[in-house]
């Protein structure tokens, strides 16, 4: 194992949360970590709704591979991965999509988001981020298209404007990681100066190297007790009785490096301008569940080369005369994907290359509080946004036996298409002594636009679609230490370039276009207990999502496989996109607990439920109703951890539990990333250690999967790490 070494600034960045004024709970002893700390909470209580958070310190105590991995023990969250360099949070059951991701304030998901589990959210660099918040259930009204799940926002760290001692302070962070499980080795450096009265910058630049993964062993079939498909595991064949050798998968793997550059300028009182540049580039990370495919020989693989995103953004923010909360921000995104599939034994090699330019505005802010009599007090909420995306791809095949390399007539998707994004909104939330109420809405305009090519029968797409959504809800605090909370919430989701027009591998088999879809809209129905003491917080939520002309997969034959695309018939199952019949349903629960006492033992826990059905696009209508695809099963998770605050100590122990999964609907049946008969349960037991001296130097273990447990989230092609050590070191000057 290799150890890595950690150093913080000697200076600490300041929250984006401290600089709006979102306080911490009070109920939390900071200096368990310090100044710049906030802790999770099951609601967030500046909202009536089902909220939670993930603060700085709770990644580092967690120590997380990645954005999507912080979100693991969050209520209403299954982190799902079809690669060991991807992962997609599924909220409240729903992924990909129709879950928005927004970062600093702008949004991520484009015009080419995949359908389902995609690898986005996991170019989000987690050393750059001071706190993750999730939003469950439909978020429409004020992130617009695709937030019929939920959304998920991240946050990055800032520079502390301010210096203990009123003079400029330069200070510096390197960071390192190590991983037995994987062999991981990283390192993130970083430096951050402070000059009052003029402004703060922040630089950090971040290297790892990850090997492939070693799993705690084999996951079965329910059904008939043989391995798994996917995924596949180094050597088992030559030595299929050694179970040493069924835990290195193959198709693991992956380089990252990552950068970002912050600077804050302040204008007047707390109105700040910020500058900011983040990037990501990932290398050579495998689909795991391609590489190889379960049918296909071994030395076939289905590679990304390089996985690229990058965001420059410029912003005004806080609070500037009537405007409360501004955030004005000018943004501009670049993704960047190129692809291969080898396949020595045919003496073939197909290459993609995709990319979409995004160019965004936001504007959001709210009123001063108004006060109505003497009990109540109303306040305004508004924003408006602009998105276009603009793509190129490109594909080529190479006869590799003849070095002869010939470009196919169109990539993945249509170069030349256009996605654009319009939207305004407002909402209002009166308190009237003990009742709190909130209404608002919104309307979008989504504009799609995308060329013919007629050597390989791909149709032009144009469509224009107008969208009219509201929420409404009220609380009412019952005691005072508990509330209870009703919410309506409708979504809606427009078809974009990747349902349209794109043609492409997926888990189940080969996707191709539909040009025909129409948007996929939501209605969310939520019940809430909120319940606060000192000291101690619980949450229970029940919600019932009802989604109208939900896109889904449909089954088809070869013969419907579209011209000049020879991947399609050569797949195990040719897959289109349609909208289902009737309505699709989502039920779901879930609750949390947070718990401090006064000698330093802090706990957290969740459960979390979710049953799905939809009409079978495959039967006749008015036929029987099946499972929606990958709903996440019952889960559970807990931590606890102890605090010794003269000494620096830290220990605790994390645990995650999750049921078996048998409801599948017909697309899982197919989908290599399932074990026939659904995914069995799991119990996966952690534990952790730490030390910090000071606010300069800080030693942190963590003893994964202590019992060495095979298991799967459901859904993923990789089986999670075996037993393993997880170590992190800090030292700052």
């Amino acid at each position: 194992m290799i150890i890595g070494v950690f150093v913080p600034a000697a200076v600490g960045a300041q929250s984006q949360a401290e600089a709006e004024g979102v306080g911490s709970d009070p109920t939390h002893d900071e200096s368990d970590y310090g100044a710049e700390a906030t802790i999770a909470v099951a609601t967030d209580p500046t909202t009536d709704d089902a909220t939670s958070r993930v603060t700085r310190p709770l990644m580092e105590e967690r120590m997380v591979r990645s954005a999507p991995d912080a979100l693991r023990y969050e209520p209403g969250v299954s982190v799902q991965q079809t690669a060991h360099a991807q992962a997609s949070p599924y909220v409240r059951g729903l992924t990909g999509q129709q879950v928005v991701h927004v970062f600093d304030g702008v949004r991520l998901n484009n015009g080419i988001y995949r359908q389902g589990p995609n690898q986005y959210f996991f170019t989000v660099d987690a050393g750059s981020l001071e706190e993750l918040r999730v939003v469950r259930g439909s978020a429409s009204t004020v992130h617009g298209s695709d937030a019929l799940g939920g959304a998920i926002i991240a946050i990055p760290r800032l520079p502390r404007l301010h210096s203990p001692d009123g003079e400029w302070r330069l200070g510096s962070r390197l960071a390192g990681s190590a991983r037995s499980a994987d062999r991981e080795i990283g390192g993130r450096g970083e430096v951050e100066l402070t000059v009052p009265g003029v402004g703060a910058g922040l630089i950090g630049v971040g290297y790892r190297s990850v090997s492939r993964l070693r799993a705690g062993g084999v996951v079965y079939n329910p059904v008939d007790g043989e391995p798994a498909l996917v995924p596949r595991f180094e050597e088992s064949v030559d030595y299929p009785n050694d179970p040493e050798r069924w835990r290195t998968q193959l198709g693991t793997g992956f380089e990252e490096v990552t950068f970002d550059g912050r600077w804050v300028s302040p204008l007047q009182g707390d109105l700040r301008v910020e500058l900011g540049v983040y990037g990501y580039r990932q290398y050579d990370a495998p689909r795991t569940d391609q590489c190889p495919a379960p049918e296909a020989p071994r030395s076939e693989c289905l590679v990304i080369d390089e996985q690229f995103r990058t965001l420059a953004v410029a912003a005004i923010r806080g609070d500037a005369g009537p405007f409360r909360d501004l955030d004005l921000n000018l943004s501009v995104q670049r993704h960047h994907e190129r692809r291969r599939r080898d396949r020595p034994r045919s003496f073939v090699r197909f290459d993609w290359l995709d990319g979409v330019d995004t160019y965004g505005v936001g504007l959001q802010a709210a009123s001063r509080s108004l006060g109505i009599g003497e009990e109540a007090n109303l306040r305004f909420r508004y924003g408006l946004d602009a998105y276009q995306d603009r793509v190129q791809s490109e594909a080529s095949q190479t006869l590799t036996d003849l070095g002869l390399s010939f470009p196919l007539s169109r990539g993945q998707y249509l170069s030349g298409s256009r996605y654009v994004s319009l939207g305004a909104f407002s909402e209002a939330r009166l308190q009237w002594g003990r009742l709190g109420i909130r209404g608002g809405g919104r309307f979008s305009l989504i504009g799609i636009d995308a060329p013919p090519d007629d050597e390989s029968g791909t149709l032009a797409v144009r469509q224009r679609h107008p969208a009219l959504v509201g929420q409404a809800g009220a609380s009412f605090q019952i005691a005072p230490y508990a509330r209870i909370l009703l919410g309506y919430d409708q979504g809606f989701r427009a078809p974009n370039l990747d349902d349209l027009t794109s043609r492409q591998q997926t888990g189940p088999g080969f996707q191709f276009e539909n040009p025909a879809l129409q948007p996929e809209r939501s209605q969310t129905w939520e019940l809430g207990v909120d319940l606060r003491r000192p000291g101690w917080r619980a949450d229970v939520w029940l919600s019932h999502t009802v989604i109208d002309d939900a896109i889904v997969r449909a089954v088809r034959e070869e013969s419907d496989c579209p011209a000049a695309t020879p991947q399609c018939p050569a797949s195990r199952t040719q897959y289109q996109l349609v909208n289902a019949p009737g309505r699709s349903r989502i039920l779901g629960a879930e609750t949390s607990l947070w718990r401090a006492f006064d000698f330093g033992l802090t706990l957290r826990g969740s459960m979390s439920w979710a049953w799905g059905d939809g009409q079978d696009v495959g039967g006749e209508p008015g036929g029987p109703r099946v499972p929606l695809s990958r709903i996440p099963p019952l889960t559970g998770t807990l931590e606890a951890s102890y605090h010794h605050l003269e000494t620096g100590l830290r220990g605790g122990v994390a645990l995650r539990l999750a049921a078996s999964q048998d409801r599948l609907a017909p697309s899982d049946a197919n989908d290599a990333r399932i074990p026939v008969g659904g995914t069995p349960g799991y119990a996966v037991l952690d534990v952790r250690i730490a030390w910090r001296y000071g606010s300069t130097t800080r030693i942190a273990l963590v003893w994964e999967n202590v019992f060495d447990q095979a298991y799967r989230v459901h859904g993923s092609s990789i089986n999670g790490p075996g037993m393993g050590l997880n170590l992190a070191l800090e030292w700052g000057i």
